[in-house]
């Protein structure tokens, strides 16, 4: 689980480093698994609304770090939902979108949404727009992350093995991160399609067996002790042993 910290002089006088708490708000039963599944991988405390009111319930008892919320919800639409949040300093939202209807982002970013992102999206892109409106509110997630010799840096998406750049494509990058932020975790293949190639993927499944062969040439990975292969399930990382 990635490490989440919260910077700045008041974070630092409590010493806090736990949890982010996400509220996701959508009525649409497949979006809200997608979302819950995959920000839990990533180290987040995932809550999940389908109405307004629920949200608005929701948010009170659990006070998120931020909230995913859709506009087009029952009831209670999302834009009511975002203004009677407004006040709400201390949290940062996202507003999901109907593709085109550029009227909507306005509203919500005019009451008080942090971004938005337009449906269908790619759940990668959710989850930069997540860390970009974190940092600009002083809480930031592990920058760099570390397999032996190996370093990934998400800001500048370059990657290195014993000092040697390695040249990945954008979804060997997203890939990588991926097992390298949950070593020795087991990820089936669904979870890796809907994590990296988005849930509207609709291609061959052997696009991972792909990205998973040039990963392990490009790592000079060729033994598989780096990507190991569990067998009917799909894939994980392993860390090297130092000791060795």
């Amino acid at each position: 689980m990635p490490r989440i910290t919260m910077n700045g002089a008041k974070a630092a006088a409590k010493d806090v480093a736990r949890q982010i708490r996400v509220l996701v708000v959508d009525d649409e039963q497949v979006i809200t698994e997608m979302l819950s599944m995959g920000l839990s991988y990533e180290g987040f405390d995932v809550r999940v609304a389908r109405t307004g009111l629920e949200a608005l319930e929701l948010a009170k008892q659990v006070s998120p770090d931020l909230m995913v919320l859709d506009i087009m919800l029952p009831g209670m639409d999302g834009l009511e939902v975002c203004r009677r949040l407004s006040g709400k300093k201390d949290m940062a939202i996202i507003m999901l979108t109907a593709r085109g209807e550029v009227d909507d982002r306005i509203a919500g970013l005019d009451i008080g949404a942090d971004d938005y992102l337009a449906k269908p999206f790619v759940f990668r892109e959710l989850l930069a727009r997540i860390h970009a409106v974190l940092r600009r509110r002083g809480i930031s997630l592990q920058q760099v992350l570390h397999a032996g010799d190996i370093t990934l840096d998400r800001e500048s998406r370059r990657v290195t093995r014993g000092g040697r750049q390695v040249e990945l494509t954008p979804l060997e990058f997203d890939l990588l991160e991926l097992l390298m932020a949950h070593p020795r975790q087991v990820f089936p293949r669904d979870i890796l399609l809907n994590r990296v190639w988005g849930l509207d993927y609709r291609g061959d499944t052997n696009a991972i067996d792909v990205h998973i062969h040039n990963l392990r040439e490009k790592l000079d990975d060729a033994n598989r002790s780096l990507i190991r292969s569990v067998r009917g399930i799909g894939y994980s990382l392993e860390l090297p042993n130092e000791t060795a």
